[in-house]
């Protein structure tokens, strides 16, 4: 941090203010309140419809109004061009504006189940404008981040000034290249903050590509990361009175031009088609059935980078959450990279995104801008996944047409880019603020499959969301295994994953592990990883970071399991703080057997006499952890080995990264056959003269960092039994 901020304030140093020409902006139109909501107006609703991306317009005929959940809906029905359509009120339709005498009255937002599509509701502006008024505490809990904008300004003023000094000396090409040079160098150095981590080197057309970040570069993965450069932003205004005859989708933000009328002037019907003038007639007597119906106002999660058995995982994960996820038909999956527009325009009526995850793997829904004042937005008309103060994507989208149908209508579109930050998420719908970006957890992918000769990587970024980040976490990784491998049934994993976070003291949460199933080995392959992000977001004294998230994964379309067949001590015996090797022979699945020397050392205070050992994979849990599992399970405290103290999130973190992998051969004390009454009394008096042998050398209490006794061998084969060795101490 303190070298990127130094290399910050060196360009802000050099540089001039540079103004850059005014954003187009909205203010909030008027609104008609419920109140003056009567049967019988007739308004127009407004939304994009094709690939055209010109916004449409429909009739909408109020038939009065409707309570559902407690809350009261307009009733609409709608003639027309949009009763043409099977669907009628489609997903990716929701938050559609509609208003009445050039006064907007909310935002579409739902269908009743059983009820004509063509007849739906309407979320009151009222409603919707509460939004606004919540407080947002998230994305603040961080350090301030830099203002990249301010920062890119800057830079680009410098490299303007840099190109005329270059032009003064004949050499404008030259300096051209080497000012496009230092702004992709971008500032050196990792944030440790995963929201403030980012480089400024100039913008292009108010765009930037950021890229799959690189090896060790958490900062390369944040929406705020390496923006474009060289072109100055004042070439970007349209020139005057000259018509814009592209294409809706060739049009850029900053092609339009800044809106200077007032308020109350700046109604739907001066720029869209149809104007939503009112004229009173009778309404049609129409029975739409309204008791016993529940709404339907569909926030499906769409995937992009998720196929096949990745999927179904990503379903089952999401399920337990109360979300749904169906797979994207146009999504930006695979694309290594992703586009931030720091100076998006949004108008009512046009496609809005919202957005988990952004990148070579996609979770978003798309919906409709119901109103806009300034950046700030308001959307859907309803929840997206009802989480209240959130942290999420706002991105813009490309509508290609609708699939229309009884129950599973909806557009089809793609989330572009990333355009600012989804803040609030009730239940009359969605608000953000464009130019404002989330805070994010990026990860990285790296998966070789040996059986192929394949290897790939991938890269995105997740909201932080503290409840989605293990499920999220998982479901890409899994993604990602699935979509370079062609095996899962029968395969054996090898899974390595590194978490930069301040939850504990080293700052990295590392394991390492070896997983096979016979069906699906993705299926248990990240349980490590789930237990690890859980454990970190569900601390109970504090709010941790997660800078970034590292998995690699080498699959093999093999079994590579192992059986312990024996473990023969050499020597026999023993004597307190002495090493042992046991000579253990291994039987691999399908394979000769293998014989390893595995060394053990014996504790220091063991008693004399048999020692009785377990010999078994890590994988496999022992007597203890067993006996821990179902006090955890009944209630009972954890308490800490030196106390009564309840074990930290930074213990627990500890005890797995240090837990034994299933590929590993694990020797520790185990439980022998039940003695008989004179070998009990026997061996009492044996222990009561250890101790006082102890308590003479002033050893008798363990010392506080003293570990059980126990040695972890690692090797190739996930081992899948146990078997028991003794080993006799003897006295020195």
């Amino acid at each position: 941090m303190h070298r990127l901020m130094k290399r910050v304030l060196a360009t802000l140093a050099a540089s001039a203010v540079f103004l850059l020409a005014p954003a187009a902006t909205m203010a909030m139109p008027e609104i008609m309140p419920l109140s003056e909501v009567e049967e019988g107006m007739v308004g127009t609703l407004y939304t994009v419809v094709d690939s055209s991306g010109e916004i449409s317009s429909f009739d909408a005929q109020v038939l009065g109004t409707m309570s559902v959940s407690d809350r009261t809906y307009i009733v609409v029905r709608s003639d027309g061009p949009f009763a043409d359509t099977t669907g009628g009120l489609v997903q990716g339709m929701s938050g559609s504006p509609v208003y009445i005498d050039g006064r907007l009255i909310g935002g579409a937002s739902m269908t009743l189940t059983g009820m004509d599509p063509h007849t739906f509701l309407i979320t009151p502006i009222e409603d919707m404008l509460e939004i606004w008024k919540f407080p947002d505490t998230k994305n603040q809990t961080r350090p301030a981040a830099i203002d990249l904008k301010k920062v890119a300004e800057e830079q680009a003023k410098k490299d303007e000034e840099a190109a005329e000094k270059a032009a003064k000396e004949g050499g404008k090409e030259a300096a051209a290249g080497e000012a496009a040079k230092e702004a992709a160098e971008g500032p050196d150095g990792a944030s440790p903050e995963k929201a403030a981590n980012a480089s400024a080197a100039g913008e292009k057309d108010g765009k930037e590509t950021v890229k799959a970040p690189a090896d060790g570069d958490s900062s390369a993965a944040t929406p705020e990361n390496e923006r474009a450069k060289d072109e100055n932003p004042e070439s970007k205004k349209p020139e005057a009175d000259k018509p814009d005859d592209r294409k809706p989708d060739d049009r850029k933000p900053e092609d339009k031009k800044p809106d200077d009328r007032k308020p109350e002037d700046k109604k739907p019907e001066d720029r869209k088609p149809e104007a939503g003038k009112s004229e009173r007639r009778a309404p049609e007597k129409r029975e739409y059935p309204s008791a016993g119906r529940e709404p339907e106002y569909k926030t499906t999660l769409y995937a992009g980078g998720f196929q096949g058995l990745a999927m179904d995982f990503l379903q089952k994960t999401l399920a337990p959450l109360g979300f749904k996820a169906e797979p994207a038909f146009s999504d930006n999956g695979g694309a290594g990279a992703y586009v931030t527009d720091y100076d998006a325009v949004l108008e009512p009526g046009e496609p809005v995104g919202a957005a988990v995850i952004f990148g070579d793997f996609s979770l978003a829904a798309t919906g409709t801008v119901t109103a806009v004042d300034d950046n700030r937005i308001l959307a859907f008309g309803h929840q997206f996944l009802r989480r209240g103060n959130v942290n999420y994507f706002m991105t813009d989208a490309t509508i290609f047409g609708l699939v229309t149908g009884p129950t599973d209508g909806r557009k089809i579109a793609r989330n572009n880019r990333i355009i600012g930050r989804i803040n609030q998420d009730r239940m009359a719908g969605i608000g953000g603020v464009l130019g404002t970006f989330p805070t994010v957890v990026p990860i990285r992918l790296t998966v070789e499959d040996k059986s192929l000769g394949r290897s790939n990587s991938y890269a995105a970024s997740m909201a932080y969301d503290e409840t989605l980040l293990p499920a999220l976490s998982t479901a890409i990784s899994y993604a990602g295994l699935d979509r370079t491998t062609d095996h899962l049934a029968q395969s054996t994993v090898r899974v390595n994953f590194s978490i930069r976070t301040n939850a504990v003291d080293s700052g990295v949460v590392e394991r390492a592990n070896m997983f096979y199933a016979p069906a699906d080995v993705g299926q248990v392959a990240f349980n490590d990883l789930t237990q690890a992000i859980g454990l970190i977001c569900t601390d109970a004294d504090r709010e941790n970071d997660v800078l970034d998230i590292r998995v690699d994964m080498v699959s093999e379309a093999e079994r590579r399991t192992a059986s312990l067949l024996s473990a023969i001590p050499e020597p026999t015996a023993a004597k307190p703080g002495e090493t042992v090797n046991f000579k253990v022979t291994l039987k691999p699945y399908r394979a000769e057997k293998v014989t390893l020397t595995v060394p053990f050392t014996v504790p220091k205070r063991q008693q004399y006499g048999a020692m009785h050992l377990n010999l078994h994979g890590g994988g496999l849990i022992s007597v203890e952890q067993l006996m821990a599992a179902l006090q955890s399970e009944m209630g009972i405290q954890e308490t800490s080995r030196n106390g009564g103290a309840t074990k930290s999130t930074a213990d627990r973190l500890k005890e797995l990264m240090e837990a034994p992998a299933n590929n590993e051969i694990v020797i520790e004390p185990g439980g022998g056959p039940v003695p008989s009454e004179k070998e009990q009394a026997a061996a009492i008096r044996e222990a009561i003269r250890r101790q006082q042998e102890l308590e003479e050398a002033g050893e008798a209490e363990p010392a506080k960092d003293e570990k059980p006794a126990q040695t972890k061998f690692a090797t190739d084969y996930v081992i899948e039994n146990s078997i028991h060795a003794v080993l006799d101490i003897q006295r020195p």
